[in-house]
């Protein structure tokens, strides 16, 4: 079979294997838990496609970006916008309509990889100045381009339009546009489901194994050693450091519009604030940077920890903060480093059986 058609072959039966797994889980794993564990898998999936996004520009580069949350929120609003004013254009209602596939949900699956495709936007905006940019200075430019969007968004128009009403604004009165400001953008259809969160980090997941392992992720991670020596073997360090950031930003565009349309109450600018990169962040160095299964295990511990020390409020964050550091003394590779997690546990088995 020619390569194109085995490629081809084999990208056709990923895709059907990561539909069937999200039916699995929507209609399995679903059916045996209630709203709260329900409500946790959803944060968790949302956590995993953020922080395995990230690791594509911290773990595979060696870059240090700390303002994913960012991109997050261009994603979320982009995706909101879409579907609340194209529901309230062909159903006359921001309800989200029933039904697993439904006209409603096929929308909302448009609008997330619409966000996504404009998170990647501003992704290959912020991987420009990296090509000049490293450590300390790289983390201050991605940290400023989170803030600038919090406040833009905290400064967009409070009053959200109707369909009439949009139809009929003019230019000036769409300028700032009509995303909720600082309240928040309120009523926003509540698509997201265990499918659509189960499908994107399936999607996710696979995306960045695939990269890892190609001759592209092979390139990232020779940056990430030493990028003088990646430079005098012919990799294009250009090109791939603003692929990784626009990588990234696409599937943190992805999981901001999961995120959106989850809540059902209200997407405020302070929902994707530094907290939420910080905890993101956090994920990464966890896990391992560089090991995709160590951040998406490292995001499931964190959602269930925050489940957990809800009560807490804010003094969850001193927690993290200390965590951090025990783990950069004590840790500093992570839990698995640049490796997987088999790798590791089996590498302890191996060694285990030596010794008998």
């Amino acid at each position: 079979m020619p390569d194109r058609g085995r490629a081809a072959l084999n990208a056709l039966v990923t895709g059907l294997a990561c539909i069937a797994a999200a039916l699995l889980v929507h209609f399995v794993v679903g059916s045996m838990v209630g709203p709260f564990v329900t409500r946790i898998m959803l944060d968790a999936g949302v956590m995993i496609i953020l922080a395995v996004s990230l690791n594509i520009v911290n773990g595979f580069t060696g870059q240090f970006s700390i303002g994913h949350a960012g991109f997050m929120a261009v994603g979320a609003y982009v995706a909101a916008g879409i579907t609340y004013y194209s529901s309230l254009a062909l159903f006359g209602s921001y309800q989200a309509q029933t039904g697993l596939i439904s006209v409603g949900s096929l929308i909302f699956a448009a609008s997330a990889l619409v966000g996504g495709l404009a998170a990647a936007g501003a992704g290959w905006v912020v991987g420009l100045p990296s090509l000049r940019l490293r450590g300390d200075y790289l983390a201050i430019v991605t940290l400023g381009f989170g803030e600038i969007v919090r406040v833009l968004l905290q400064q967009s128009n409070p009053q959200l339009f109707s369909w009439d009403e949009t139809r009929a604004a003019s230019l000036k009165e769409l300028v700032p546009p009509p995303l909720g400001g600082a309240q928040g953008f309120q009523s926003i259809p509540t698509y997201t489901s265990l499918f659509w969160v189960a499908l994107f980090v399936a999607i996710t997941l696979v995306f960045c194994f695939r990269l890892k392992r190609s001759s592209e992720g092979r390139a990232m991670l020779s940056i990430r050693e030493d990028e003088i020596a990646a430079q005098a073997m012919g990799v294009n360090i250009t090109n791939l450091k603003v692929r990784a950031f626009m990588f990234a930003s696409f599937f943190a565009g992805v999981g901001g519009a999961l995120y959106a349309h989850q809540l059902g109450t209200a997407l405020r600018p302070t929902d994707a604030g530094f907290a939420r990169s910080f905890e993101i962040l956090i994920a990464v160095v966890l896990g391992g940077l560089g090991s995709i299964s160590g951040a998406a295990l490292a995001a499931v511990l964190l959602t269930v920890a925050s489940a957990l020390m809800i009560e807490l409020g804010p003094w969850r964050m001193v927690l993290y903060a200390l965590a951090l550091i025990l783990i950069m003394i004590f840790r500093p590779g992570g839990l698995f480093g640049v490796k997987e997690a088999w790798e590791v546990f089996g590498g302890l088995w191996r060694r285990k059986a030596v010794a008998r």
